[in-house]
């Protein structure tokens, strides 16, 4: 029984293997740039290695975070479904606020790390609605509410384009256009919270977000260290995450949209993975409600927070991939998964090889273009 459970507080945290995995991950990103630095090495492989450090580092931190966060939320007696639509929904997207936000700091320094903050988020929509998503129906074929799809599916749908509406016109984000996503979120979470007796039974029923210390039952004290710990760890690998990839991107000559659409992209949806294939196991449809919820939160909260710390400009650089193919690819990847899912309110296997595909030949044309092969003359129609 729960109630039964010894209850564990900090000098039990200590041992606790995700915070001992993320103390290492911390202490070994600031020898290795400690050691690269006094060296003068700059070279690719240990740039590369710093880079899955930190990603690593971003994901562990934010699980800690959701850990606490969620164990704070039940000791204060707030309903499971709250603690889902609030903490878990955001908690998975804080690789992404923070990275974005990180970004935005930097763009007045460095323009180019605008087109990084943006690619990043359009890489990591198109990362969870195609490949993730894909990984997760192959492992077993799903059905769909069509109640959840005709509200979340099109909210999805309408979050992006009017992300991408903002963009281009004007080449840019300002910080009015991040208030209104702001608002738009927040009005669509007031919405779910006041609707939360009626879609309980047919969408959440606590089965979406079981993402618990496994057989523990934490003290006050220890969830707050676990916040404390998680949102600095965080924040600390999101910083250096959005600096080292930013170098890489000069150092291979690769346009930064590319390094935060792909790298970023993927790395910062790894909790989203993680919480999805969990789900899958159970044979649990929500798992796809996990990624549609983040593909909310990415193009409303996310970069609507970064937005609104700094404007986001595309750079001229930047703009050619961004605009006629990154931003493009997302809309169609999205599209065509919300079109699969709405044929016969179910999902099969075959279908979520073609989404693994779709995202297969988005990296591969990437790959062409950073070769020299413009296969769409993305350079002839930049907006």
């Amino acid at each position: 029984m729960e109630g039964e459970k010894k209850v564990m507080g900090i000098p039990e945290l200590i041992h606790f293997n995700t915070l001992a995995i993320t103390g290492s991950l911390f202490a070994a990103i600031i020898g290795f740039k400690l050691w690269k630095d006094e060296a003068g090495w700059d070279n690719l492989p240990l740039s590369l290695f710093l880079l899955g450090l930190a990603l690593a580092l971003l994901v562990t931190s934010a699980d800690f975070f959701i850990r606490g966060a969620k164990g704070l939320a039940q000791r204060a007696g707030i309903p499971e479904v709250v603690i889902g639509l609030t903490i878990v929904s955001i908690g998975t997207s804080l690789p992404e606020i923070l990275v974005t936000s990180t970004a935005a700091i930097d763009s007045a320094a460095n323009p180019d790390i605008a087109d990084f903050a943006i690619g990043g988020i359009f890489g990591s929509i198109l990362v969870q609605i195609t490949l993730i998503l894909g990984i997760v129906v192959l492992c077993r074929g799903m059905k769909i509410r069509p109640s959840w799809l005709k509200r979340d599916g099109l909210i999805m749908l309408f979050s992006l384009l009017l992300l991408s509406v903002f963009i281009y016109t004007g080449n840019d984000l300002t910080r009015i256009e991040g208030l209104i996503l702001i608002l738009i979120y927040s009005l669509y979470i007031s919405w779910l919270l006041l609707h939360r007796k009626e879609i309980r039974e047919d969408e959440l029923s606590g089965k979406s977000i079981e993402i618990e210390a496994t057989g523990s039952n934490w003290s006050t004290a220890a969830y707050l260290v676990m916040i404390t710990v998680g949102l600095s760890f965080a924040v600390f690998a999101a910083n250096h995450l959005v600096l080292i990839a930013s170098d890489l991107a000069v150092s291979m000559n690769v346009p930064h949209s590319v390094v935060g659409t792909t790298i970023s992209g993927f790395g910062t949806s790894l909790p989203e993975l993680t919480i999805a294939l969990m789900a899958a196991r159970k044979s649990e449809g929500v798992a796809i409600g996990t990624l549609i919820g983040s593909n909310i939160t990415d193009p409303l909260l996310s970069i609507g927070i970064a937005a609104v710390i700094s404007p986001l400009e595309i750079t001229s650089t930047g703009a050619p991939m961004l605009l006629n193919f990154i931003i493009p690819a997302t809309i169609l990847g999205s599209v065509m998964a919300i079109f699969m899912m709405w044929t016969q309110y179910e999902f099969k296997r075959w279908e979520g090889l073609m989404l693994i595909l779709f995202y297969a030949a988005f990296v591969a044309l990437l790959v062409a273009a950073h070769e020299g092969i413009d296969v769409f003359q993305l350079n002839q129609y930049v907006v």
